[in-house]
């Protein structure tokens, strides 16, 4: 719901929106904290509820440190453990790298959301089991295919620096080309020519 009302299909976050109903977002984190994933549950429901609390953290962190104009203008974001699950405070860099990442899924890079204008746009539903794979595959394709946030011609690709920083999870069974071309509405040939846009981290609202 607060997804729905508050975020656009671009992806852009109306963040004072949310913090005038801010007691629903923390109510949704607080029903995290009492929800954590077991052993029974599927990698799927492991996935979507991980995406999903990585999304809601960032987005209290930015309402927390109202107003600025980018996440950088806050200290460490990704390093405050600030939210309690189970029994334990999270950060965002613990889900991201010790979490997340670690599931080998490196579709995930374009499901979570750094509330900056170059990151993937912040899907305005939240994930469930049944739909991440669906939801991941199309945040992915429409990632690569956004012609803001990459160029991409057969010859030369000039691509976003998260294929650059997380390389190694898009280069586990393939090359870095071959991974974009799973998703690339235009075939980029073996040998093209690989450039990386600077990152805007404005704030996306």
């Amino acid at each position: 719901k607060i997804l729905k009302q508050n975020v656009s299909e671009a992806g852009n976050v109306n963040y004072d929106a949310i913090k005038k109903n801010w007691s629903s977002l923390r109510s949704y984190l607080q029903s995290l904290g009492e929800n954590m994933p077991d052993d029974d549950w599927s990698k799927n429901e492991k996935i979507a509820y991980w995406m999903n609390a990585y999304n809601a953290m960032t987005i209290d962190l930015i309402i927390r440190n109202q107003p600025i104009g980018s996440i950088k203008d806050i200290d460490n974001p990704w390093k405050q453990s600030l939210w309690k699950l189970g029994g334990a405070m999270y950060n965002l860099d613990t889900i991201e790298h010790q979490i997340l990442r670690k599931m080998e899924d490196p579709r995930i890079h374009f499901a979570i959301n750094c509330a900056s204008f170059s990151c993937p746009v912040l899907l305005n539903e939240a994930f469930t089991a049944h739909s991440v794979d669906t939801q991941l595959e199309a945040l992915t394709k429409r990632f690569i295919n956004d012609t803001q946030r990459n160029t991409i011609t057969p010859q030369a690709i000039t691509i976003s620096k998260i294929f650059k920083w997380f390389s190694k999870d898009f280069k586990k069974n393939q090359s870095l080309i071959e991974f974009l071309n799973t998703y690339s509405t235009i075939k980029i040939q073996r040998n093209a020519k690989i450039n990386y846009l600077d990152y805007n981290w404005e704030l996306n609202n």
